[in-house]
């Protein structure tokens, strides 16, 4: 595949994962947030079996099967379960950009891990990330500490679990890097995520399925978005231009706001849009922060 070519297909990752908090949003509705979760992943794993193929775990490093899948099933399920325990399509969106804070989050612990030089800017990047988390709980109400207790407290439980899943997935990032030698487990890493939320889903009382032709639709279109978007973004930062690619998907927090509020039939108002211009500006500062002449090396181990 031509380098040109293979960005495109790295861009169109980017669009389908933008996709996914109104997804998973919508699929939660109709299959509850567990039985919709597991769906979503087990619909998912089986696309990836067709292309990505399933891997040779025995060749995987240990550390990196054993490290990678629990850092992976824990982000999944936080992430998943995050959006489906939220109260209406609005606190959905504001919990996704919770998430988001795993950028900056990532940048920051890559250089600490790595010993990645850095500019004074990183600092000021997530510091402006997290100001704009705080932007968006606030709503109307700018930066009032009582507006933002009082939206996080409506619902500890799914921002507590998007909080979570940021900093776990800015571990899995940079830890698994090291210990993976070129592995790729995503098919299984997907196939287990399903399994663990099976689990749960038979562990416990669930809501009855919700059958209707939008859920179904919802549904298709989360799998192939989680499927198809982790195999388009291997195929882009394997052969296309990883710096590019690396830049622009700090820009989901955006595009994904504006997927998800037409996905969810959902007014935004002024200020969440400039809290999360404020997260992507920041986590893009952050990003900045690290380009060097080797800077190619820490695109990748962030994407």
């Amino acid at each position: 595949m031509s380098p040109k070519r293979a960005t495109l297909t790295g861009l169109l990752a980017i669009v389908l994962w933008s996709a996914i908090v109104g997804l998973i949003k919508s699929v939660s509705e109709g299959f509850g947030p567990i039985g919709g979760a597991a769906l979503i992943y087990s619909f998912s794993a089986v696309l990836l079996l067709f292309t990505v193929g399933f891997p040779s775990v025995r060749t995987f490093p240990r550390r990196y099967l054993i490290v990678g899948s629990l850092l992976f099933v824990s982000y999944e399920v936080c992430l998943s379960l995050s959006l489906g325990f939220t109260h209406s399509g609005r606190q959905a969106i504001e919990v996704g950009m919770v998430n988001y804070l795993w950028p900056g989050m990532t940048i920051v612990l890559a250089a600490i891990v790595n010993r990645q030089k850095t500019s004074p800017l990183i600092i000021p990047g997530l510091l402006l990330a997290v100001a704009g988390i705080c932007r968006v709980l606030g709503g109307e109400h700018a930066f009032s500490p009582n507006e933002i207790g009082n939206n996080i407290m409506d619902n500890p439980l799914s921002y507590g679990l998007a909080f979570c899943g940021a900093a776990i997935w800015a571990v899995y990032c940079v830890v698994t890097k090291k210990m993976a030698n070129g592995s790729n487990g995503i098919t299984l890493f997907f196939i287990l995520t399903a399994l663990t939320l099976w689990v749960k889903f038979l562990l416990s009382p669930q809501p009855a399925f919700t059958v209707s032709p939008q859920a179904v639709i919802s549904l298709a279109l989360a799998a192939m978005a989680m499927g198809f978007g982790y195999a388009a973004w291997n195929t882009g930062i394997l052969h296309g231009n990883v710096n590019l690619l690396a830049a622009v998907s700090y820009f989901i927090p955006i595009l994904s706001s504006v997927l998800a509020a037409f996905l969810l039939n959902s007014h935004l108002a002024l200020s969440f849009w400039q809290g999360a211009a404020m997260v992507s500006l920041g986590s893009l500062l952050c990003w900045w922060s690290t380009r060097t002449p080797a800077s190619g090396k820490i695109a990748r181990e962030i994407a």
